[in-house]
Formats: structure tokens, C-alpha cells, sequence
């Protein structure tokens, strides 16, 4: 057994299909790494590091470096960028201290540079121990039995709920807390499994956590002064505690009404509470036990929640060639079921549960005509007025063991010229039409948080399932968080002022922001300040009509 007084945990960040961990989120993995290790726990980002190498005294002066990394999904990060496995070695490279790799980054070979097919890492001249299991379990192993631990041992349900609990004790080093996302574990793995590019199958049939235990982890968090969290870390929160074994299992309301209520008896005065994946093809297959399901989240949830639909595509060749989950109709469906639990807007200034659509490209079968299906699939949405949260479109990344593996590249590089083209016509003609539905002009967003400054322009996010960017023409510092009025809309994020809008102090760039105002009628409001009515502000513009339309976001100090 080996010596353990101090560990580092370096999280390199994970992305998977059901597994969030980038800043301002934090994976399950390295609070449960936490929890398997005795003595001292020092957490540091990929992000602090690369700002402050002084860190690496803190890595060469402790008994064991824990590295958790990995991104199966690739996406767009305003809150931290994650670590490769090639900019990992370079850092751990002559560090005699013993060293740990986990994460999806060994268990797939994801975050590797160059080319897009990843096979999976089992050896790595800078790390001592490569986890090509679950890394947690490998720390834990580790700790009882140094290096000959085994570097393929899976985990259970039953470990993780001592370890989840035990492991809390980290999060108010991360930099973001307190306004740090828990994302929580229901259960992993896939009753389906056969995906074609899908990495979830691999960790096999669902093995579900107890609704104790999941609500005993979010006590701990809460505790600990956590106070946002979501149910991500599984494929589909429909099927948690689910009646049956099949493809498409039916649905356990009850359940899900227990884990939701669970959870707020813990954190009563919780600020998040969202969710992750859905399938839709268990809510076409199962429209009245997903209502009620959904009903019970809703009830229960805090607004502006996402339930993410893999739909990936609206090709039926596609979509049989695949194995996908579900027919385009029956994604629509889904969809018309959402909207009618959870269109209402809620206390965030968002509705409270829309769905977000995932489209996958470069799988088996893929042609131009998939292209055209996906964007009239879109197109259909607006025709019936549907709204959707989100719509992502990305290109599959093969991993070693998928039917992906071999061709999914050469597919993609088949239709790159196509597919970017697509991807700004949808941007263009659906994203921006779909947000102007979703946050109309005037809507109040709440606790937006400054992220990133650039010039005079602060842009920021709710803490949320999927966030809208959110720009804001103020002089507002990063870490700022303020209540803010949509005032205009891009591709995919929206432009807002603070609300209240102090009329008397607001700067030109501001002022210039609102509707129907731009430079000519923002001088004239500022050459007339101070206000303190809002009839000295209608009286100061030339059409009384634009003025009127302001008054909602002034305030007159």
C-alpha cells in the first residue's frame, strides 16, 4: 500500500455523449476520484495551469497525480479549453512523482491531435499507470495496491456512492465555484447500445444509483455550498429506474418523480436544476408515461432546462443503416410533447423544458440528400411553430470500436465543402429565426454571468443546460452577475443591456444597443441627461412611439 499524503487531480476536462465537464461544469470523475484517496486533495483545472506554471511545484511535491481528460463529443467551450493527450504528455514529461491518466481520453483515445480516428491509449511514456477502466476505480485500486493495480477495473454503482459523497470535499477549489454546474451521475450505459458511433455502448447495460444515493451525493454538494446542478450523466432520464430490459424500455414515472423530489429535500435552496438527454424515440413509444415524467420534472426543475435529443439525422436510410433511435415523425412527436409540458416561460426568462437537437454527419449512408432532409426536418419545425432550445451539427468522430471506426472520416471529408455550407444556412435561416421565438425582444434573462471581455463587449451566460451566449454592450467585469433584457439576436446568441438600465450613466455603445435607437437618437438621449421621469425621456427623442418602447428598461438614479 502505498504512502499517500497529498494528491493532485488535474482535470484536462472531459466532453462525452453523456458526460459534461467543462467549465463552468464539473464531471462526476475527478469528485470520485476524490473520494477513493486519503489525505490532502489538491484540484486544479488545465486552464489554471497553463495560466500559473508554478502549479507544476504543487505536482512534483505530492505523493500522486491523478489526469482526467477526454472529449468523445467535440464542441464549441467559452469556459475552458480542453486539454490533448499530446499537451498532456509534454507537461507530465520528467515528473518523477507517480502518475495517473483517466478519463475517456485512455479509455477511447479521445482529445488526441491530428486526424479524427482516436484508438484507444494503453501505454504512455509520461504516465506511470494508463486507466483503460474507469479511472476511479483504478485510483482506488492504486491505493490499496500500488502498481500492481489492475488498469482495466470497472467500478460499481455501490463504490461510487461512498465515493460521490466523500468526494465533495474538492469542489470549492474549483475556480468557477461558487457558480460551478455538479453534473450528476443517474446511471451510464445504453439499453439500446448499438449506435453506430456512439461510445456510451461501451460501458454496457445500465447499472442504475439509487435515488439515496444520488440524493446523499447532493447533500454532500450542498453542504459543500454547491448550489447548481444537472442530471447529465446519463443517455436518457426517461429510462432511469426503468420497467423492462428491452431496446426501448417503458418508462418509470414514479421513480423519477422520487429521485426530482429527492433532490430538493437536500438542497431546498438549490439555483439549478436541469437536466441532459432524452431519447425520443421513448417519448414517441411511450407519449403518456413520458408526460407525466416530464410533468414531474417540470414541477420540480428550475426553467430553462434542455432535454438534448440524439437525433443526429432525418435521413430514413440513414437512420436504419445507423441503428438511430428514432424516425423523423417520431422525433417530431417528441418534440410537440415537450412544448406542451414545458413551453411556458418560467422564472429564468426561459421556458421552462424544450428539447435540443443533435445532428451527427459523416455516418454510413450519408448523401446530399441527407443534407436536404436535416434542413426541411428544421424547416418544419418553424412551418408548425415547434421550439427547440438548441440544434447542434457536427461531424462524427470514429473511435476504435465503433462502425464508425473505418469509414466515418472518409465519409466526412466527402461532404466537407457540403456540410459547411448546410451548417450556415441553418445557422442563418433557422438558429436565428428559432431564438427570436425562444427570447423575444424585451424578455428579461436572470443571472446572466460574465465569462469573457473583449473590448467593450462582455459576454456571458445563465449557469444552465446549454447556456445561452449572451453579449452585453456594457462595461461589466468578469465574474459580473446581472439581469439583462434581450435587445437583438444573432446566429446563435442574443444581444442584451443590464436591466434595470440606469439611462442616466448607460454608456453611448449601450444606449445604441436598444431597439430602433443606434447612434443619431443615442446621442440625443445622452445630451439631455440627467432624466427623471419618463416623460423627460419620451420628450427628449424625436418619435414618441420609440421612446415609449424604451421606458421598460430604464431606471433613473
Amino acid at each position: 500500500m502505498p504512502d499517500i499524503s497529498r494528491t493532485v487531480i488535474l482535470d484536462g476536462y472531459v466532453d462525452e455523449p453523456a458526460c459534461l465537464g467543462v467549465p463552468p461544469y464539473m464531471a462526476p470523475y475527478p469528485r470520485y476520484v476524490a473520494g477513493t484517496l486519503p489525505g490532502e486533495v489538491l484540484y486544479y483545472t488545465i486552464d489554471q495551469l497553463r495560466k500559473d506554471r508554478s502549479i507544476l511545484q504543487a505536482i512534483i511535491s505530492a505523493d500522486l497525480v491523478v489526469v482526467i481528460s477526454g472529449v468523445t463529443v467535440p464542441g464549441k467551450y467559452l469556459g475552458g479549453t480542453p486539454a490533448t493527450l499530446q499537451e498532456l504528455e509534454r507537461l507530465m514529461a520528467g515528473i518523477e512523482t507517480v502518475k495517473i491518466l483517466g478519463g475517456p481520453v485512455s479509455m477511447f483515445g479521445a482529445g488526441t491531435e491530428g486526424g479524427r480516428s482516436a484508438k484507444r491509449i494503453k501505454a504512455s511514456g509520461a504516465f506511470d499507470i494508463v486507466a483503460t477502466g474507469d479511472i476511479e476505480a483504478v485510483v482506488a485500486g492504486y491505493v490499496q495496491d500500488g502498481m500492481a493495480v489492475d488498469p482495466d477495473v470497472r467500478r460499481t454503482a455501490r463504490e461510487i456512492a461512498q465515493w460521490s459523497v466523500k468526494g465533495a470535499r474538492i469542489v470549492p477549489q474549483h475556480p468557477d465555484f461558487p457558480y460551478t454546474m455538479m453534473e450528476l451521475e443517474t446511471y451510464r450505459g445504453c439499453f439500446r447500445g448499438n449506435c453506430s458511433f456512439c461510445t456510451e455502448k461501451f460501458y454496457g447495460r445500465p447499472d442504475f444509483r439509487p435515488v439515496p444515493d444520488i440524493a446523499a451525493e447532493v447533500s454532500a454538494l450542498y453542504d459543500m455550498g454547491a448550489r447548481y446542478f444537472r442530471l447529465g450523466r446519463q443517455p436518457d432520464i426517461l429510462t432511469y429506474m426503468a420497467d423492462g430490459d428491452e431496446e426501448f424500455p417503458r418508462p418509470n414515472p414514479e421513480a423519477i418523480e422520487r429521485l426530482y423530489s429527492g433532490i430538493r429535500k437536500v438542497a431546498p435552496q438549490l439555483r439549478v436544476l436541469h437536466m441532459d438527454n432524452a431519447n425520443p424515440g421513448t417519448i414517441a413509444r411511450y407519449p403518456e408515461e413520458s408526460r407525466k415524467v416530464l410533468k414531474s420534472i417540470v414541477k420540480h426543475h428550475t426553467s430553462g432546462d434542455v432535454a438534448a435529443f440524439g437525433m443526429e439525422s432525418a435521413d430514413p436510410h440513414v437512420i436504419r443503416l445507423n441503428n438511430l433511435k428514432a424516425q423523423p415523425e417520431e422525433v417530431k412527436d417528441a418534440i410537440r410533447i415537450v412544448n406542451e409540458i414545458g413551453g411556458a416561460r418560467g422564472a429564468s426568462g426561459l421556458p421552462e423544458l424544450l428539447p435540443g437537437l443533435n445532428f451527427v454527419h459523416g455516418l454510413m449512408g450519408e448523401t446530399k440528400t441527407t443534407f436536404r432532409l436535416n434542413y426541411e426536418f428544421l424547416e418544419s419545425l418553424l412551418a408548425e411553430n415547434l421550439l427547440v432550445r438548441r440544434i447542434n451539427v457536427r461531424q462524427v468522430m470514429p473511435f476504435e470500436g465503433t462502425c464508425m471506426a473505418d469509414v466515418g472520416e472518409k465519409i466526412a471529408n466527402k461532404h466537407k465543402g457540403i456540410f459547411h455550407a448546410y451548417k450556415e444556412k441553418i445557422r442563418e435561416h433557422i438558429d436565428l429565426e428559432m431564438l427570436k421565438r425562444v427570447v423575444p425582444v424585451g424578455t428579461l434573462i436572470r443571472e446572466v454571468r460574465m465569462e469573457l471581455k473583449e473590448g467593450s463587449v462582455a459576454f456571458g451566460r445563465q449557469i444552465a443546460s446549454y447556456p445561452l451566449l449572451v453579449g452585453i454592450p456594457a462595461d461589466l467585469q468578469v465574474g459580473a452577475v446581472i439581469d439583462a433584457k434581450v435587445v437583438s439576436h444573432g446566429f446563435r446568441s442574443i444581444t442584451a443591456v443590464p436591466y434595470p438600465l440606469d439611462v442616466n450613466h448607460a454608456s453611448l455603445k449601450t444606449l445604441e444597443s436598444l431597439p430602433r435607437v443606434g447612434k443619431s437618437r443615442a446621442a440625443k438621449l445622452a445630451a439631455s441627461r440627467p432624466y427623471r421621469t419618463p416623460e423627460e425621456v419620451v420628450g427628449a427623442l424625436d418619435d414618441p412611439e420609440v421612446a415609449t418602447s424604451l421606458l421598460d428598461f430604464f431606471e433613473y438614479k
